[in-house]
């Protein structure tokens, strides 16, 4: 059975809360408004609504905790110690064309520290839960990344870069690469469950730029939990707020890395 620390269940009943509107709002995905925030990223009522609940939920019993949210930024409180990180909808175009791939994810710092997360499919049921020094765990499966050593044996994850943002030749190189000696790359559309697969061993390793801390905060702990290792795509530690990351089991890592390096270079 998982430890759940108080501030942690307090997460999975939120989640779990939010989950069940979210259901209901996928059933009915014809009726969603759609607003455009930007290039291929949009918002919809239901991710406004979820980080809504979820924000209420957590205050009350929570009071006085940051949070840092996709939808409205830096919410302030006087415990300065602590902070929420949110993800409403992860996986927000999945859930818009009706593709069952999407979460909520909530992470939480203590003394600037991530200490505990949680990445929720409601669809899927799958719970996925970490607290540090506790391990990480689906349900009530104990996790742990896999433990294939081999490259042509390993499935890796990433994410495409969106329409209107930079990075494409880019990314195009390190795809060849990674192509060329690897059994396969999946590219899903949702960074937090990419980063519990990674923890489930399901994938063996996961790469993306562009990211933002409420994508990755939970999944970043969930890894760490499930014997994974997490950097930068300089190798160094500024995963959660430096918008690159790689996740990988600590035999992969740093030949993953080094393919990555060496295409970045390549396309100038």
């Amino acid at each position: 059975m998982p430890y759940l620390s108080p501030a942690l269940n307090v997460m999975v009943g939120a989640a779990r809360r939010a989950g069940r509107k979210l259901i209901r709002d996928f059933g009915e995905i014809e009726n969603l408004q759609i607003s455009m925030k930007g290039p291929a990223d949009f918002v919809t009522t239901a991710d406004k609504r979820t980080e809504a609940m979820l924000v209420e939920e957590l205050q009350k019993a929570r009071p006085g905790y940051c949070f840092l949210t996709e939808e409205h930024g830096a919410i302030d409180g006087p415990d300065k110690s602590h902070r929420f990180i949110i993800d409403p909808i992860d996986g927000t175009l999945n859930f818009m064309h009706g593709i069952p791939h999407f979460a909520i994810s909530i992470g939480l710092e203590r003394e600037d520290q991530l200490v505990s997360g949680v990445i929720y499919n409601p669809v899927t049921d799958e719970m996925y839960v970490a607290e540090r020094g506790h391990g990480a765990y689906l349900n009530d499966k104990r996790l742990r990344v896999a433990a294939r050593k081999k490259m042509n044996e390993v499935v890796l994850a990433t994410g495409i870069p969106f329409l209107g943002r930079e990075g494409h030749e880019r990314f195009q190189h390190e795809l060849s690469a990674v192509m060329g000696v690897t059994a396969g790359v999946r590219r899903f559309g949702a960074a937090s469950l990419d980063l519990a697969y990674v923890a489930a061993g399901r994938f063996d390793g996961y790469w993306e730029r562009g990211l933002n801390p409420w994508d990755v905060a939970a999944g970043i702990l969930l890894v760490k939990e499930a014997g994974g290792v997490v950097t930068d795509l300089n190798g160094g530690g500024d995963a959660l707020m430096g918008g690159t990351l790689l996740a990988a089991n600590e035999s992969l890592h740093r030949p993953i890395l080094k393919m990555l390096k060496d295409a970045a270079r390549a396309a100038g």
